[in-house]
């Protein structure tokens, strides 16, 4: 069912049926996708039909039978993600039974332009926008009793944030209240993200498990009841409460585990292996995503291209007998013809039309010069929507189009693929972004919003005027990959890519392979990592494809996307490698604390030192009558403002490692936030129950340390203040165990600037996209992996190895690659040979040539990126970056203000002196 066109006059009546059966999102008057959910009395029962003979379009045809089709597959991916907890199942939360308590996933509904109040937040019983809304946190998670899930769905807390951040930005005068156990903003750059919410103005969190206790009936808002460390049980009213419900496996997981013969692990997910995530004990059957267990989006992205590199092993001899080359068009040549421009107007849903009129915006673009046709469209993306472009290019022989939608950063490539599809020339095309520039930030303003549009669209279609042909040339592909770095993560990466018929070359800076697991022996889920680490080794050297170069330093690194060429140092020799992709998975180090007397005493380690030395039976640290770990040593500080992850997994699993040698040990653990996400929570119930003591401590009123004797003993004392009893404790230790922060390596920069790369502001590398490109730099042909990127467990950092493994594969399993024809030329009349240019490019990609004029910049254009920094610089013009030229953009400055706003504004300036 792609379009309805039958309206409602209440967008809150989520259907006709009297079950309310059938769903509409509605964008201003125009509805945009129907479905019907399970509830449909004629899907269930064969008795309603009311849908069917009431729509327009006879887009709903009960006349379809089931059909059965065999597909014959090599493989098979299991991508069942996950199903919202659904909090009606326990009457404590009052989901159900009170109108104004809601779930999260109601929430992003409300939140959503598409939703039932077109984007504003309204409760449910007087339609009106709530002043105190209250978030529940850990619903259907960490929690043992009947219904619930034992394990952290590791993203609620997050989500959270984002919703309190973006109600925050509806209604400045909003009370957000946060109830919570742990802050769990575990992931890269959520410390950041988590401040940012708590520093907003009226945003309250309260560390307390809550409960709904009652609805007033006289006015719908809800009661929550909490406990507070100084004032007792408390009961506050809130206008809403919002359930931040956790994840489970999917619905049909046992039907699932049936037919493709898979195990399931206790909670209902998919059973796998630390040392192999993706694979299940069926061979051939692989998994990914929230199916593992629960994850955030970019662990499912990069689970999903580890899965393909995996089934790429599998299926490697069989690739390209499928695949089929996609023939356009032959291109119409029509640079002597006078711009013929089209308008394209997307609603995006209701993210643009909610605040843009956008009929307005149509009949607008329509008045330009060279517009000869203009249209608007629910989502110019969609399948549809494309073909229609196509279909009204040709019949309206257009020229040049104009799409006023998003960001081009995200589908430009798609509208350019739709005008090569009409026989155009792609760089034809110019993208107004309405939405990021226009609509998401003047919500609240929306006639100047629809005014700033045109103006962006006049712009726009100024530029397109004047947009030239230009042609993409192919560049050949390399089929051998570079890995920098021989941890779990490069050689897990390496044999990957190896399986699949490739050459690897693996550079690793140490004399042996193994990274920083060589300190690791076990997992907190069981895995023997050094023998685990001994078989990935011997894997590496038995592999015939893969060339590991030890000692090895990066002199330089030349060349583009598909031929790179990188001298190494290794061994007292020079080696010169010549690869078409490369993967940097240089892992991290571990933060040497200054605080708390390490190193100056012999009784103070870090985690992974304790892990240590519990390995070789150290009796010292075995027969400790008492032991301290401190949490967030180096982290989670101005320094390094950033959570390491793995700290509270580790003190747990060396907590029950030591309980179970000796477990009349006293253990303590100071913790600020337990993280222990996803099924590790069991872990860290466990070791509770171990009487292993968890103290929470602030950062305001850290933990001290002093050495001292008892009864003839050396002993370090640590002090620290206990929230919940209101008392600062001293606790004497044998040993004490400092959570080290987990900091990028110091040759991170160093490799940075080898391979053009990018760093987050913790000096992480930093991904292309946080969620679309989890695994790729912005920088073509280079990947990432492992702890490089940012801390992780080893089964995360194994992960994401076959994701960036995947991606490598989708750039080596070509002949050629393609290079874009936006890029920047000279003149050599104009040059004068002062070289600002080839100072300015970081890609190498400008150099002096001899001409007959002298010597002269000249612009390779396989290496040329389209930045423009050159032709800034340039001080005569000389250069040129096509696509972007002189014209182009003169001609829409220019068409910013229009002479009569210049004349008006100049008339205001006069009256006014």
């Amino acid at each position: 069912m792609e379009y309805c066109p039958v309206t409602y006059p209440d967008p809150f009546n989520q259907g006709i049926s009297d079950n309310k059966a059938v769903h509409v999102y509605f964008s201003q008057a125009i509805p945009l996708v129907a479905y019907i959910d399970d509830s449909c009395l004629r899907l269930k029962e064969n008795k309603c039909d009311i849908c069917s003979s009431v729509c327009q379009a006879d887009a709903i045809d009960f006349r379809q039978a089931p059909k059965k089709t065999d597909i014959n597959v090599g493989a098979i991916l299991l991508s069942s993600g996950i199903t919202p907890f659904d909090p009606s199942v326990k009457d404590e939360y009052g989901y159900t039974t009170m109108k104004n308590v809601v779930t999260s996933m109601d929430y992003e509904r409300l939140l959503s332009s598409t939703g039932p109040y077109e984007g504003e937040v309204r409760r449910i019983t007087d339609k009106q926008h709530p002043k105190k809304i209250a978030w529940i946190q850990c619903v259907g998670s960490r929690r043992v009793t009947e219904g619930d899930n034992s394990y952290c769905s590791g993203v609620c807390c997050t989500y959270t944030q984002k919703q309190v951040i973006l109600t925050k930005h509806h209604y400045e005068d909003v009370e957000c209240t946060i109830f919570h156990n742990d802050i769990r903003s575990f992931g890269k750059d959520f410390e950041r993200y988590f401040q940012r919410a708590e520093q907003l103005p009226g945003v309250e969190f309260i560390r307390s498990y809550a409960s709904v206790a009652r609805e007033n009936p006289e006015n719908g808002n809800v009661a929550v009841r909490y406990a507070t460390p100084d004032d007792g049980v408390k009961e506050v009213e809130f206008d809403m409460v919002v359930l931040s419900v956790g994840l489970n496996p999917p619905s049909a997981f046992k039907e699932i585990s049936e037919k493709f013969g898979i195990n399931l692990n206790a909670h209902g997910f998919c059973e796998t292996e630390s040392s192999n995530p993706i694979k299940t004990n069926r061979p051939g059957v692989f998994v990914s995503g929230a199916f593992q267990g629960p994850t955030d989006i970019p662990e499912s992205v990069f689970t999903a291209s580890g899965a393909g590199s995996q089934i790429g092993e599998l299926l490697d001899y069989r690739r390209g007998n499928l695949a089929k080359e996609r023939v356009y068009p032959e291109e119409r040549d029509v640079s002597n013809e006078d711009p013929k421009i089209g308008v394209f107007v997307c609603h995006c849903g209701a993210n643009i039309s909610s605040v843009v009129n956008v009929p307005s915006t149509v009949e607008y673009a329509l008045t330009l010069p060279n517009v000869v046709y203009a249209k608007e469209q629910i989502f110019s993306c969609a399948t549809n929507s494309a073909k229609e472009i196509t279909d009204l290019a040709k019949e309206k022989g257009l020229n040049r189009v104009v799409i006023a939608a998003c960001s081009p950063r995200t589908l430009e490539p798609l509208f350019r693929d739709t005008l090569r599809e009409a026989g155009l020339n792609q760089y034809y095309l110019d993208m107004a972004n309405i939405r990021e520039h226009c609509s998401w930030v003047h919500a609240k303003q929306k006639d100047e919003a629809t005014q700033k549009a045109q103006d962006i669209v006049r712009m726009s279609v100024a530029r397109a005027s004047q947009l030239e042909p230009l042609q993409e040339f192919d560049l050949p592909v390399n089929k051998t990959a570079l890995i920098v770095g021989g941890g779990i993560g490069g050689m897990t990466c390496a044999l990957s890519i190896a399986a699949q018929g490739h050459e690897v070359e693996l550079i690793e800076k140490n004399k042996d392979l193994g990274g920083m697991a060589r300190r690791l022996h076990t997992t907190l889920e069981g895995l023997d990592v050094q023998t685990y680490l001994d078989d990935l080794i011997q894997q590496v050297y038995k592999n015939p494809l893969i060339h590991v170069s030890h000692e090895a330093t990066i002199k330089q690194v030349a060349g583009y996307l598909g031929s790179f060429t990188t001298t190494v140092e290794t061994e007292g020799r020079i080696k010169e490698i010549k690869h078409g992709a490369s993967v940097l998975a240089i892992g991290a180090d571990e933060y040497k604390p200054t605080e708390y007397l390490y190193p100056e005493s012999d009784q103070v380690f870090t985690h992974l030192e304790l892990g240590e030395e519990i390995a070789r039976g150290n009796e010292k640290v075995l027969n400790a009558g008492s032991l301290v770990m401190i949490q967030c040593v180096g982290c989670r500080n101005e320094d390094r403002n950033y959570c390491s992850r793995v700290c509270c997994s580790h003190a747990v699993k060396n907590a029950l490692k030591l309980k179970k040698a000796n477990p009349d040990m006293m253990i303590y653990i100071l913790f600020r936030d337990m993280r222990t996400y996803g099924f590790r929570e069991d872990a860290y119930r466990e070791a509770s129950d171990n009487e292993v003591r968890f103290i929470r401590y602030t950062p305001e009123d850290a933990p001290q340390v002093e050495a001292a004797k008892e009864g003839g003993k050396d002993i370090l004392r640590v002090t620290v203040a206990d929230p919940i009893l209101g008392q600062r404790l001293e606790l004497d230790a044998d040993i004490l165990s400092l959570a080290a922060a987990v900091i990028p390596t110091e040759s991170t920069k160093e490799i940075a600037n080898h391979f053009k790369v990018t760093l987050s502001p913790d000096e992480f590398f930093k991904e292309a996209h946080v969620k679309l490109k989890p695994v790729e730099f912005a920088t073509d042909g280079v990947f990432l992996c492992g702890t490089a990127h940012y801390p992780k467990h080893i089964p995360e950092t194994i992960n994401q190895a076959y994701g960036a493994a995947g991606r490598v594969l989708t750039l080596l399993s070509r002949d050629t690659v393609v290079a874009s024809g936006s890029v920047a030329i000279v003149s050599d009349y104009d040059c004068v040979s002062c070289g600002a240019c080839i100072t300015a490019c970081t890609y190498g990609a400008i150099e002096f040539r001899d001409t007959p004029k002298g010597k002269k910049a000249w612009v390779n254009p396989i290496l040329c990126k389209g930045d423009g920094l050159c032709n800034a610089k340039c001080p005569t013009n000389a250069i040129v970056l096509k696509h972007f030229t002189n014209d182009a953009l003169c001609n829409q400055i220019d068409a910013a203000i229009t002479r009569k706003d210049i004349i008006e504004q100049m008339d205001a300036v006069l009256e006014e002196a």
